[in-house]
């Protein structure tokens, strides 16, 4: 097992944004049977987090600060999303997506991301409202999500219930590196 190079986003079709608005939900409960496809992962994080200009985001960003680097949780191991290739980079082998939650359904679920913060990349915001442009840009990300799965009837759910500490040290991030928040995403059971 090795990276993984994703298909390139499918950005066009799609349910109306009234459609999405009206059916996203959080979902707590997954079929542990089915997983996502290359396909369905590559829509999934380009509506988190890609590219839809140049250099802009499907987000805004405080100061166009684009601090966040995704996580993704898959049953083959933990990937960081590359989001210049659209390739998911091996951090570690074996299927680790329990670690991502106290939540017991998270180890049933297809995928779980986690929303990874680098205030180095803020130094243009004051140091006491970057933490909460951290967990604004976050929820933009996350809405991105709920509405894309919404879209393609997949459920998924936003969580704060992770142990940070022991996931910034397992993904080896720099001090200046701080989980945000977790999201699950998989099939509806």
């Amino acid at each position: 097992m090795q990276n993984i190079q994703l298909p390139q986003p499918q950005n066009d079709g799609g349910k109306s944004i009234s459609y999405c608005l009206q059916n996203r939900k959080s979902t707590k409960e997954f079929d542990k049977t089915k997983t996502l496809s290359k396909q369905q992962i590559s829509n999934i994080l380009w509506a988190a987090y890609g590219f839809n200009r140049t250099d802009k985001r499907t987000i805004p960003s405080a100061m166009n600060c684009q601090e966040f680097t995704i996580y993704v949780y898959l049953p083959e191991g933990i990937y960081r999303w590359n989001d210049t290739k659209n390739e998911l980079v091996l951090i570690e082998k074996g299927d680790l997506r329990q670690l991502t939650g106290g939540q017991d359904y998270v180890a049933d679920a297809a995928m779980n991301i986690v929303y990874v913060a680098d205030y180095a990349k803020m130094e243009s915001i004051a140091k006491e409202s970057q933490v909460a442009m951290a967990y604004a840009d976050c929820g933009l990300i996350a809405q991105n999500v709920y509405l894309y799965c919404a879209s393609e009837d997949l459920g998924c759910v936003i969580r704060g219930y992770i142990d940070r500490a022991a996931t910034e040290k397992r993904l080896n991030l720099p001090t200046t590196s701080k989980v945000i928040l977790a999201q699950t995403i998989g099939f509806k059971k």
